[in-house]
């Protein structure tokens, strides 16, 4: 009987991260046989609890040399920030990603590489780390060697990686760039396709078109960050009630924002909400330079934009480039924030609270009950920004404790994942049920309460990844 090539190769994937938590998104498909290949999808950091960071130090569970290339679903630092990391293990493939997950990769990976020496200085000059000396996990120059491995690709345009697999990226609407992967491998009728959801965004929301539907999977990869809840109606209502009762208590709102994705979505609610005379008059500071780099590139990709986006670009009144927001470039004006004591807006990375700018404004801000700290985003366990969502009395900065007397609000639905009932919706659009469904990127309750509205009520096969699991695709 004649044996195919394909018949005689076989396809497995390895859940390196980003299983049974959030962070460290990472997955390893292996091709063994004819037509052999290993290809990463995702390639991120660990964030949040101290067991989870200390991964990022340990070596891979795989030797860099032997990774043929990357795909990355979209470049937030839990799905590439350990790029540097693999380009320093020996990793000379291509990195695969969107042209706007290309744009910013760049101010992305420098900017974690800066923050990581810039750390590790501080850290020895203070004596406050464990380690001595301390040392960055990695530096600008890894960083800039990982850069030069990357490769753009349009939406929508197959493309090879590797020898004999084949993947095409879809919007994702997460963040600018975001993309599904569709991984497909064989010929005609026998071919299979594996698809990874990324992060996946949801529908209706400013700036960015909605998430596409797939043709179909037989092996699916789905986020299950808030797959046990569903976001509120009217979050932008939240935040201007917080907002203008802060500000007649003479206070400061500061809010952590991730850099990519987070803090356009507020410069944009905040515009429109100022805009229907729904806040009070109070200057709005965007005290981060990544965030203002990041979002002059979301406004020079209009493949990525959705249709209010490109009529208001197309009559020059976008919203990220309003007048009334306040760009803080240099340390000198960001310290000079600090003494300011009329009420304000401050919108500072990190969106945890883990390291950057905010830090010094929370350091400030937190022991004083008229300020407000809102967070407008998922925080991980283990991070500064969960304690203070669990109602911390301190949190430790730059090695003090600081007491925590300002309020703490969360405002629910301006995420950028979607919730239980938006990926229900997604999956709906699939034309059958993939063999398998694996669930990634979720805390253990999320994962398995979106495992069980799945099984309930659409009748799939599915199952929550498992860390260092290895599973057979065929």
């Amino acid at each position: 009987m004649h044996v195919t090539e394909e018949e005689e190769a076989t396809t497995s994937l390895r859940f390196l991260g980003a299983a049974g938590t959030v962070t460290g998104s990472r997955f390893l498909l292996e091709r063994e046989g004819r037509g052999k290949c290993r290809v990463l999808l995702d390639c991120g950091l660990f964030q949040g609890l101290k067991s989870l960071r200390q991964r990022n130090w340990a070596p891979p569970p795989f030797d860099p040399v032997t990774v043929d290339a990357v795909v990355l679903s979209h470049a937030h630092l839990d799905h590439s920030g350990a790029l540097p990391l693999l380009a320093r293990g020996g990793f000379r493939g291509p990195v695969h990603c969107t042209p706007g997950t290309a744009a910013l990769l760049g101010p992305l990976l420098l900017d974690s590489a800066h923050l990581q020496e810039e750390d590790a200085e501080r850290a020895n000059r203070h004596g406050y780390s464990r380690h001595q000396p301390a040392l960055p996990l990695y530096t600008v120059e890894d960083a800039r060697r990982a850069l030069e491995l990357v490769r753009p690709h349009p939406y929508g345009t197959p493309f090879a990686v590797g020898e004999g697999l084949e993947v095409t990226f879809r919007r994702a609407g997460h963040i600018l760039g975001s993309a599904t992967v569709d991984v497909a491998w064989g010929r005609g009728g026998a071919a299979r396709h594996l698809v990874f959801s990324g992060d996946l965004g949801r529908p209706g929301r400013p700036i960015l078109r909605d998430p596409e539907p797939v043709p179909g999977a037989d092996v699916l990869l789905l986020e299950s960050t808030y797959g046990d809840r569903v976001h509120a109606a009217s979050p932008e209502e939240h935040l201007a009630r917080v907002i203008t009762r802060t500000v007649h208590q003479g206070g400061t709102v500061i809010i952590p924002v991730f850099a990519v994705g987070r803090a356009q979505e507020l410069l944009w609610t905040l515009h429109r909400l100022r805009d229907e005379q729904r806040l009070p008059r109070v200057s709005v500071f965007l005290d981060s330079p990544m965030a203002q780099d990041v979002t002059e590139l979301y406004c020079l990709h209009p493949e990525d934009h959705d249709v209010d986006m490109q009529r208001l670009t197309e009559q020059a009144r976008c919203p990220l480039c309003a007048s009334e927001h306040h760009w803080v470039r240099t340390a000198e004006s960001s310290r000079a924030l600090l003494e300011r004591t009329d009420p304000r807006v401050i919108l500072a990375a990190s969106g945890m609270a883990t390291g950057g700018r905010v830090l010094h404004h929370l350091k400030h801000l937190l022991p004083d009950p008229r300020n407000t700290v809102v967070f407008a985003g998922y925080q991980a366990a283990g991070t500064r920004g969960r304690a203070l969502q669990d109602g911390a009395a301190t949190v430790r900065i730059h090695g003090e404790d600081v007491p925590v007397r300002a309020g703490v609000e969360t405002v629910d639905g301006l995420s950028a994942h979607a919730d239980r009932e938006e990926l229900l919706g997604w999956l709906r659009t699939f034309p059958r049920p993939p063999r398998e469904t694996w669930l990634v990127h979720g805390e253990p309750a999320a994962s398995e309460a979106l495992a069980a509205s799945i099984r309930e009520r659409m009748g799939w096969r599915v199952r929550v990844a498992r860390d260092g699991e290895r599973v057979t695709l065929g």
